[in-house]
This record gives C-alpha cells, sequence and structure tokens, in this order.
C-alpha cells in the first residue's frame, strides 16, 4: 500500500487562491506578506491556507522576496554554557522577527570559522553573528561586509572592521574581581584562561587575539600595578584548554615559591575544570584558595562552597545582538556601535578574607 504522507500532492499557492475565491495573485501578497489586501480577503486567505495546511516553498519565497528569512550564527564553543545562553537569546529575538536561525560551531578555530561563514553565506542568510576566533585575522569577515550582508560580531569586538560588536564590559568586569579579591586581603592573584600560548605563561598583554580576553587580563593586571604589586602579569596563565591541562596549570601555580591565594577563572567551562583541579590536589575552597569564576552556570551554585562569580546577563547579549542585527537586515540606519552589556559580581562563598600574616 502506498505510504500517503508521500503520495499526497503539495498544496500550492493556486489550491489556497481557489478555496479562498479569489486571484492567484491576491492569495500570494496574502500568503507573501507584500502590497495592500483588505482585512477581509486576507482572512479568506489564511483561513483556506490553514484548512488545506498550506506550507509556504521557502526557495521560492526567497527568490520572490529577496530574503531567506534565515539568521547565520557562528559561535566559539557550544559545549560552554555562556553560548548555549547566547544562542538562546538570539533564537528568540529571530523567533520574535519571524527568522530562522543556522547554528555553526567553530570550536575556536581560524578555518572552521571560515568554513563556516562561507557555507551559511552560501545558503543566503539575511545576516551573519559572529564570535570571532580571533580578532587580528577577519579577511573573511571584512568579504562579508563586501557582500552586502549585514554582520554583527558577539562577544568579542574588532574596531578596525567597523560593524557592529554586542559585548560584556569585560574590562570593568575584571576589575571588579580583582578589587573584590583585594579588599579580602589576598595579594597573590593568579588569572587562568582557555587561550592557548607558548609554555603557558604571558609577557605582552598585546598579542593577546582573542577581544574580551585581552580586556579581561588588561583590567585584572591594572588592579593589581595601581596596588602596587610586584610582576602583575606572573599569575597571568593561559593554556587550559581541557581538564589535563588545566591540571597542570593549577598544579604549576600553586608550585611556585609565593603560591596564589585566589584564582579568577576566565570562563565557565574553565571555572569547572579549575575546581576539579583544586579538588584532585586535596585542596579546599576558599580554606587554601579562594576563587571566582565567570558567568553563573548551573554547577557554580550546587558546588560546596558555592562560588563567587562575575554574572554577564549573557541571554541579554544574544537578544540584543539578534535585535542589532534584524535591524541592520530591516534597512535602519543607525550608527556602527559597540554595545556592551553590563555586568556584577554575584558574592557566594568561595572567597576567603585573609591577614597580612600570610604572606
Amino acid at each position: 500500500m502506498e505510504d500517503s504522507a508521500h503520495s499526497k500532492r503539495a498544496v500550492t499557492v493556486a489550491d489556497v487562491a481557489k478555496a479562498a475565491k479569489v486571484s492567484k495573485a491576491t492569495a500570494a501578497r496574502v500568503l507573501g506578506g507584500y502590497g495592500v489586501v483588505s482585512a477581509k480577503i486576507t482572512d479568506q486567505v489564511i483561513a483556506a491556507a490553514a484548512a488545506l495546511e498550506y506550507r509556504p516553498n521557502e526557495l521560492a519565497r526567497s527568490m520572490s522576496t529577496g530574503r531567506s528569512g534565515i539568521i547565520g550564527v557562528v559561535v566559539g564553543d557550544i559545549e560552554n554554557a555562556f553560548f548555549s545562553l547566547a544562542v538562546r537569546g538570539i533564537s528568540d529575538a529571530a523567533r520574535l522577527a519571524g527568522f530562522n536561525v543556522i547554528i555553526a560551531n567553530s570550536g575556536e578555530e581560524l578555518d572552521a570559522e571560515k568554513s563556516a561563514v562561507d557555507l551559511l553565506i552560501g545558503k543566503r542568510v539575511d545576516g551573519l553573528i559572529v564570535t570571532p576566533a580571533r580578532c587580528d585575522s577577519f579577511d573573511h569577515l571584512q568579504h562579508v561586509r563586501r557582500a552586502g550582508v549585514p554582520l554583527v560580531l558577539f562577544d568579542r569586538a574588532i574596531p578596525e572592521l567597523d560593524v557592529d560588536a554586542v559585548t560584556g564590559d569585560d574590562r570593568d568586569a575584571a576589575i571588579a574581581a580583582a578589587r573584590y579579591l583585594l579588599g579580602q586581603g589576598h595579594r597573590r592573584l593568579a588569572y587562568v584562561s582557555a587561550m592557548d600560548a607558548e609554555g603557558g605563561g604571558l609577557t605582552d598583554i598585546g598579542r593577546i587575539s582573542n577581544s574580551a580576553v585581552r580586556e579581561r587580563v588588561e583590567g585584572f593586571v591594572s588592579v593589581l600595578t595601581e596596588a602596587g604589586l610586584p610582576n602583575p602579569l606572573h599569575y597571568v596563565r593561559l593554556g587550559a584548554i581541557n581538564q589535563q591541562q588545566t591540571d597542570g596549570v593549577i598544579k604549576r601555580l600553586l608550585s611556585d615559591s609565593a603560591a596564589p591565594t585566589a584564582l579568577l577563572a576566565s570562563d565557565s567551562l574553565v571555572g569547572l575544570r579549575t575546581f576539579k583541579s583544586l579538588q584532585s590536589l586535596g585542596l579546599s575552597i576558599p580554606k587554601d584558595v579562594s576563587m571566582i569564576s565567570f558567568l553563573d552556570a548551573d554547577w557554580t551554585s550546587v558546588t560546596v562552597p558555592p562560588i563567587t562569580i562575575v554574572d554577564q546577563r549573557v541571554y541579554e547579549m544574544g537578544k540584543l545582538a539578534g535585535e542589532r542585527l534584524i535591524a541592520r537586515i530591516e534597512r535602519a540606519t543607525l550608527a556602527v556601535e559597540r554595545l556592551r552589556v553590563s555586568t556584577s559580581l554575584v558574592v557566594r562563598g568561595s572567597v576567603a578574607a585573609i591577614g597580612r600574616e600570610t604572606y
């Protein structure tokens, strides 16, 4: 017996027009959302389309309107709760405006990002939101601009590109976290990031290709410098890209002749890895080491003790990026802006107050 689901002919605009007793051109205007049609006729066409279970041909509609109704999004690491929350915000903004979303994951690899951008442009997306893996290599993004495709950067900014960017207030966030640790008596503060680096150390902040990481390190170091602490880059460590690497980073930090008493993790994945590393070493938080992590990820509130965090309001960031891109697609006249979403420090139980005698 033939499967009726496969044998059933697709309902066409002509079928809807016949059922609604209007011309095909009128039905097309209603179903395509263009032109002027009376409310009565519109209701007739919509009712007929619903009764016939009409589904629009997206390819045909894109050819007639010049739009696909799709937004492309390239994120750095979908495993990271930061990007999962961001995609939710972007998707909600897109859905409210009648757009669908295609998501690609670059894994923070530049070549993968380039391939994803090429693929999405080939699918004729109406606009792109991209988290650039590197802020010092962006020819492929220049190509997007030259092709006339609206582009919004997310989480990281590239001033030379002259496009909108939605980011957190990364420098101020790191400043607030570092000042809080200093206020609790800590003088040996470490910053741990997943950014890859030769040997895991850092001698030149300007060489950090990720603008969000660079600005956080700048903020962190500025507080230590302001406080008169020697060699503020000494405890800045990169390379915590997986659990094994993080274990090594933390072990080397704590083996220092003057080991840090507090750690600031650059994101929630690094924070979780750092927490596990400290546990594996038999160290207690905050008795042995204090800790702060970026992002209010689920795990940070269920540990013992719960982790003090930098709340980044990522859903709002994603929603704002989606809304900004849609405004560009709709041809709104807007000045290019970097839109910063404020953060706040949420104090929990992972930071201990210590006295000068500790040193």
